[in-house]
């Protein structure tokens, strides 16, 4: 008998764990509250099935995936009336695993995997290919923990349990932190005209975050304002004292942190994987590279042309997230191109 997900909160994150289970056999039953959603869902076919209202889109489901903002998730756990196994994949945890206690079988989890888009027409099922799975244990039992890390690995992410404390602390720093950085500069490189327009590859980078829901990331920073607060009054001293040693002009400390700060990022897992593929000379080579992500969804990180020696063609290097490699270079081959 095949497996039956219901997701409820139907936008990037939702639809995109829908997609993944569908790959790997399950039945998806979708519902979101805003009617505009619902109505690109229909258009968008990314589920199996789509509920009028929560109840229905439950029943029968061996999976129920709560998919909204944090603020929706408790609301919700105490409405539902269900024996499945219930997740959901808020950003921040505190007083969620507490609500879901009344559940016959609950763990909170969150993938941590995610685009500067949103919505249910960038879902794409290779999002949390390779990423990171934070899998809750307050409150779970044994049995539905090690249930929800198989979900988890079938859709080839890497189960990970944490706390909810533990985990607000570490969102704070790898997640909260960078999406603050990436609107102060911003706002710092505005105040600044000339520079805005020589920005490039480290500031696109570096803000590439900034363009995210506003809505949803003022939810998620709101609440987990304690943690989150600690972080960025820790990383303002360190700025202070980066401040002091290039005003006084101490070279040793600007280059002892920087050799630091390069040794521990070399040391982490890369943050995207190149694809490369050799473009003819000749029209409609972009063309199907264009769909070839389109079809594949993946998230694209950057790319680059390098042009042919001989003045046509080139070679287009691709770079996509972890877990994405895999799903581009098929997309690609699909559309006739040859990899480099």
């Amino acid at each position: 008998m095949t497996d039956q997900v219901a997701v409820l909160g139907a936008g990037l994150i939702g639809t995109s764990v829908a997609l993944s289970l569908s790959e790997v056999g399950w039945e998806t039953v979708g519902w979101d509250p805003d009617p505009g959603v619902m109505a690109s869902l229909r258009d968008l076919g990314s589920f199996d099935a789509l509920a009028d209202t929560p109840a229905e889109a439950v029943a029968g489901a061996d999976l129920v995936v709560l998919a909204g903002p944090p603020s929706s998730v408790p609301l919700l756990l105490g409405k539902l009336q269900t024996t499945a196994l219930v997740t959901d994949l808020a950003g921040v945890k505190a007083g969620i695993a507490e609500a879901g206690q009344r559940l016959d079988h609950f763990v909170s989890s969150h993938p941590m995997a995610g685009r500067e888009v949103s919505g249910p027409a960038a879902a794409s099922p290779s999002l949390f290919r390779g990423a990171v799975w934070i899998v809750i244990s307050d409150g779970a039992v044994a049995e539905d923990l090690d249930r929800m890390e198989t979900i988890v690995t079938s859709v080839g992410s890497n189960p990970v349990r944490m706390t909810a404390a533990e985990h607000d602390d570490a969102v704070a720093v790898i997640s909260h932190l960078p999406q603050v950085l990436a609107a102060a500069l911003v706002g710092e490189a505005a105040e600044h005209p000339a520079g805005i327009g020589l920005a490039s590859g480290s500031f696109r980078d570096l803000t590439r975050v900034a363009a995210s829901n506003p809505d949803l990331w003022t939810e998620l920073l709101v609440g987990n304002g304690g943690p989150l607060s600690a972080v960025l009054e820790a990383y303002a001293d360190r700025l202070h004292r980066w401040a002091a040693a290039v005003r006084e002009g101490n070279a040793d400390d600007v280059a002892q942190n920087l050799h630091r700060a390069g040794e521990i990022r070399r040391a982490m897992a890369p943050p995207a994987v190149a694809v490369a593929v050799a473009l003819a000379d000749q029209p409609g080579e972009l063309a199907k590279v264009g769909r070839a992500l389109e079809s594949s969804k993946v998230d694209v990180r950057d790319l680059q042309l390098r042009h042919a020696t001989y003045g046509g063609g080139g070679i287009l290097t691709l770079s996509v997230r972890p877990g994405e490699a895999e799903t581009l270079k098929s997309a690609l081959e699909a559309e006739g191109l040859l990899l480099a």
